[in-house]
């Protein structure tokens, strides 16, 4: 941002009794292209930072109702943290100087005072308040990221959208992240962030399904005191937040209507206007969207806008479902149990003949449930969820145990779709490839979806299987 950009979004506060002084000094910033707000007493200068969003105060140390001191306790002992104060005397000694210091001011300066040196002042204050906030939002940041977990596997439909954030991460074009509940959108989100040039600056997520429309409103762009019954203060959106680096809009299928239009005009010129505001702002974040819709039958059916759709699908990653990813379970379960953990005999072949609907979410609460439940550090089936244990004594869960079969050959289509695990999965993958079929009620193209697979690969597994 220029110079002059800078003083033109910036709110001052000169506070002075001689009105001669005042308004000189006034005038001459306004010139500079700053907006100045004008007080001649200590209680006037209290009213106005309730009233108005200020980013440096210019207070003069003699006041007729008290002194620049006790404004610069009330701003410091309040929520104005982010508002710089820079102090005024015409007594400019040395211990006055580090007296106002101590207590906080930014900056002194002795009266008279030359434009360019108060312009500098302001401009050194504005530094310090600009550092601030980036360093308060990488804290929050920090704590966001504490603790994400990483993402586990190596199944090839894992590999081949590994290979995809490799080539889309060094951009910053948008990207659509596409899967099922609990399949980890949010992390491939944040492993696109952690992997791009922007790595270094915020990465900022927003939930569309847990907030209404009017609170997205505000979050997502901001709102100016009293836009709103409970604004009592000016509030920047996360697009402000997350100017420079990374938005992630988890669940962008639940956006409102209203909402989608002033999405696409912040994505095509990077204008936008808080709610109650007139004032254009300018930002530049990269989006990276998630959803567990269809968005292309969203926009058929008109509840999706088709030129946003567009505008955020440069490329979608397609998340596999965890019934399409049988080789991972086991680094899954061994992510997820962690050191000094036993298994059951059996676990294993047991927990990968399930189709986890829930994808890894579930599979992790599972563990979480059994690990509870365990004694003496040993994993065992009956402590899992009924709903998973009742699968398997419905019939529809692990067949007799089998030889080991052999890794299938380079040109075999399983492979690259339906990998077989562990010993007994050959007839596993046969009646997941049954069940969706049937559950489709023999429509190919919608069983080879639910499988996460082409329809070419679903003829073959239909034939390999003998399903007609």
């Amino acid at each position: 941002m220029t110079a002059l950009a800078e003083r033109r979004t910036c709110d001052l506060l000169l506070v002075d009794d001689d009105v001669e002084i005042r308004t000189g000094i006034a005038r001459n910033l306004e010139c500079l292209g700053y907006r100045v707000v004008q007080a001649d007493s200590l209680a006037l200068a209290v009213e106005t930072l309730k009233s108005r969003e200020i980013s440096v105060a210019i207070v003069d140390l003699v006041l007729p109702d008290g002194s620049g001191a006790d404004l610069l306790e009330r701003i410091r002992a309040g929520d104005r943290d982010e508002c710089g104060i820079i102090m005024l005397s015409g007594q400019g000694t040395i211990s006055v100087a580090v007296e106002s210091m101590k207590r906080g001011a930014a900056d002194f300066l002795t009266k008279p005072v030359k434009l360019p040196e108060i312009d500098a002042a302001i401009q050194r204050v504005l530094e310090n308040v600009r550092l601030k906030r980036e360093n308060e939002r990488l804290r929050e940041l920090i704590r966001q990221n504490r603790g994400a977990a990483s993402i586990v596997g190596d199944s090839p439909p894992m590999r081949e959208l590994w290979r995809l954030v490799e080539r889309v991460a060094p951009t910053d074009k948008p990207v659509l992240i596409q899967g099922e509940s609990g399949t980890g959108k949010e992390l491939v989100a944040r492993a696109i962030a952690d992997a791009s040039p922007l790595r270094d600056q915020p990465l900022v997520t927003v939930n569309c399904a847990a907030l209404p429309e009017s609170l997205l409103e505000s979050e997502l762009f901001g709102h100016e005191k009293g836009a709103f019954t409970g604004a009592l203060s000016a509030k920047p959106g996360l697009f402000e937040v997350a100017d420079g680096g990374t938005l992630f809009v988890d669940e962008i299928g639940e956006l409102a209507p209203s909402l989608q239009a002033k999405l696409l005009r912040v994505l095509e010129d990077g204008s936008l206007r808080r709610v109650g505001s007139i004032k254009q702002r300018q930002v530049r974040v990269r989006l990276l969207a998630a959803t567990n819709r269809d968005l292309l039958e969203e926009v058929k059916q008109g509840r999706f806008r088709e030129d946003l759709y567009y505008r955020i699908n440069v490329l979608t990653l397609t998340l596999p479902p965890l019934r399409a990813r049988f080789g991972d379970i086991e680094p899954l379960v061994g992510h997820f149990v962690g050191p000094d953990w036993q298994l059951e005999p059996g676990l294993l072949e047991r927990l990968s003949a399930y189709p986890w609907p829930g994808n890894v979410r579930q599979l992790k609460n599972s563990i979480e449930r059994a690990k509870i439940l365990a004694t003496d550090h040993v994993l065992e089936w009956g402590n899992f969820p009924p709903e998973i244990t009742a699968f398997e004594a419905a019939g529809a869960g692990l067949p007799p145990r089998e030889p080991a079969t052999p890794p299938p050959g380079p040109e075999s289509e399983v492979e690259t779709t339906l990998p077989v695990g562990p010993v007994g999965l050959s007839e596993a993958n046969r009646h997941l490839v049954l069940r969706a079929y049937r559950e489709a009620h023999g429509n190919k193209s919608q069983a080879a979806k639910s499988l996460g697979v082409t329809r070419r690969t679903l003829y073959r597994l239909l034939e390999k299987y003998g399903i007609e």
